[in-house]
């Protein structure tokens, strides 16, 4: 069967060939310690299945792209008391079918087949930039990044940005944890409108971190945020990976734009989930509780790795642990023959091939577990 050959050239996914690794530990009743998808295992707070429920209809339509007034209301009142900003939730919100599809599709509302577009991001980062923006019909442009992690506007050259008609950045990062500050996030905005570029941020995992919280570049982005989209999820901050919920955030023509796209699509969220999601939005204190949760499975993990002399880069927020190690694809293997599966940093992009993720998913007593059998394993 003839398929489209970009599937060919980008290879598989690895993230999925690590599932399966874990998968078949588990399958064959083998001890496990699954840290490799960032997919945690506490429970959805209660309210929000409880919202679910309640507004599962007796007779089953199809949702509107633009989504429930409600939802939009309900991110917006979470954008002015989390940044301090006001967003239209007529003209500036877009809810999503989590954010991984919306990440996906991005280009294909915005590249030109028959031009020389570029979509650039920085690696080690998501796959999902790339993957997107090859299926659109632009060309990848990967910037390495290195030291903190941090993608600076001053790491593209002159012809990077001539090139690039979208740029994703990530912040907090996936995989390493690493912030973006507000000074550079200026920039990054100041040099995509210079360059006419759709600056695109990630910030899927914002209200996880340790110490002070992350800035948004809706904070940097003026009213209505033009030239920018940001990019956020329920999955992490509020218990909710299966739910598929997420939203769009910023300029409102790109928005439009979007919504013309979509439509076509068909992915608008079920209207039962948005009223889950409208509660989750509303609601802060489930997201602090689960803060905690992920900073003291961090600092547990993070005990093991300064017992091994292994530096922990980044890592300031998000869900994970990123970890110099020397040889991420062997070491790896090595603890996944221990029943300790991680991803190898490789997976990620050029730039990871030292280090390995550590996505805080297990239990905390399974981190500190886990922790033990690290240092058994690595010492």
């Amino acid at each position: 069967m003839r398929a489209n050959p970009v599937l060919s050239e980008l290879g598989s996914y690895r993230l999925a060939d690590v599932q399966e690794r874990a998968r078949s530990r588990r399958q064959a009743g083998l001890p496990l310690y699954d840290f490799s998808i960032g997919d945690p295992r506490e429970p959805t707070p209660a309210f929000i299945p409880a919202a679910l429920k309640a507004a599962v209809p007796v007779v089953s339509q199809y949702p509107t792209v633009a989504g429930l007034a409600e939802l939009r209301e309900a991110i917006a009142g979470y954008l002015q008391r989390r940044f301090g900003i006001e967003m239209d939730p007529e003209r500036n919100i877009l809810p999503t079918t989590g954010s991984k599809e919306a990440i996906f599709s991005t280009a294909l509302a915005f590249i030109d087949r028959g031009g020389d577009e570029a979509v650039a991001f920085g690696t080690p980062g998501y796959p999902v930039y790339q993957w997107g923006a090859r299926l659109a019909g632009a060309a990848a442009l990967p910037i390495e990044l290195s030291g903190d992690f941090v993608l600076r506007a001053s790491d593209l050259s002159v012809e990077d940005w001539r090139r690039s008609r979208m740029l994703w950045i990530c912040t907090p990062h996936n995989p390493t944890g690493a912030v973006t500050g507000q000074a550079d996030l200026t920039e990054l905005v100041s040099a995509a409108r210079e360059n006419e570029t759709l600056l695109l941020s990630d910030e899927c995992y914002t209200d996880l971190y340790q110490d002070q919280p992350p800035p948004s570049v809706l904070e940097v982005a003026g009213p209505g945020a033009p030239g920018v989209l940001v990019y956020l999820s329920l999955s992490k901050r509020s218990g909710m990976t299966g739910y598929r919920s997420g939203a769009v955030v910023g300029d409102a023509e790109a928005l439009q734009t979007l919504r013309t796209m979509r439509a076509a699509a068909g992915v608008a969220p079920a209207e039962f989930v948005q009223k889950a999601a409208a509660a989750a939005w509303s609601d802060d204190a489930h997201a602090a509780e689960r803060r905690a949760v992920f900073a003291a499975k961090r600092a547990a993990l993070r005990l093991a790795f300064e017992e091994l002399g292994m530096p922990v880069v980044g890592s300031r927020a998000g869900i994970y642990l990123w970890v110099e190690v020397g040889d991420g694809d062997g070491v790896a293997s090595r603890l996944a023959e221990a029943g300790v599966v991680v991803s190898p940093g490789g997976a990620f992009g050029k730039g990871g091939e030292k280090f390995i993720r550590l996505a805080l998913v297990p239990p905390l007593d399974q981190c500190a577990t886990a922790a033990a059998v690290l240092v058994e394993c690595l010492r």
